[in-house]
């Protein structure tokens, strides 16, 4: 079944996906490979909602799983018929992509906030957000990135990450969306073909 390839296929990019978004959000508790600015809680609040460990990461994983058994899943040969069986499969696979929808919405909009946001740093010898009411024009001008004294090159180090996750988190909505098309074409398809075979049998 073409629909179950293109299935596996999206579920092993999304996989892919989850572990690189794991990876970058990780990265951005250690602001320059150091450990001390996690402990002493002088990192961005943003940081600690977990958007890529979670919800474009872990949350993710369901859904590129189901994606990539779905070529040989055929819910036990549902109504007795494999065929039927991989239709049925084919339509609850919506239902995960769905999930993976909002596991990296999730992570984009947590992502836009940081970067609207910019990072928490060392500012006139205080801690805060030098960048809150900026409007993002902060992301433009590099000049002002030196208000940031600490941690070292902070802003480059969030705005690349986060940046990274709001990418890789918009590819992974558009993936789940054109698995939601994938399964309910493969579903109906499949359906309307186990009909098809049904009615053959009564004749």
């Amino acid at each position: 079944m073409c629909y179950g390839k293109c299935a596996k296929c999206i579920g092993y990019h999304l996989l892919i996906l989850a572990i690189l978004c794991i990876v970058a959000n990780i990265l951005l508790y250690f602001p320059n490979g150091e450990t001390k600015y996690a402990q002493e809680n002088n990192l961005s609040r943003y940081v600690w909602f977990f958007h890529g460990i979670g919800g474009a990461g872990l949350v993710m994983l369901l859904p590129a799983f189901v994606f990539i058994g779905l070529e040989e899943e055929d819910c036990c040969g549902c109504c007795g018929n494999a065929t039927c069986g991989k239709s049925c499969a084919m339509l609850g696979s919506v239902v995960a992509a769905l999930i993976g929808v909002a596991g990296a919405g999730y992570c984009l909009i947590i992502s836009a906030l940081a970067l609207v946001e910019g990072p928490w740093c060392l500012n006139n010898g205080n801690w805060d957000y030098p960048f809150a009411n900026s409007n993002i024009y902060y992301l433009r001008d590099h000049s002002t990135w030196s208000q940031c004294v600490e941690p070292n090159n902070v802003v480059v180090w969030n705005v690349t990450l986060f940046s990274i996750l709001l990418g890789l988190s918009a590819i992974q909505i558009i993936l789940c969306l054109i698995q939601i098309i994938n399964g309910l074409i493969g579903g109906i398809c499949g359906a309307c073909c186990c009909q098809e075979k049904s009615q053959s049998y009564v004749c």
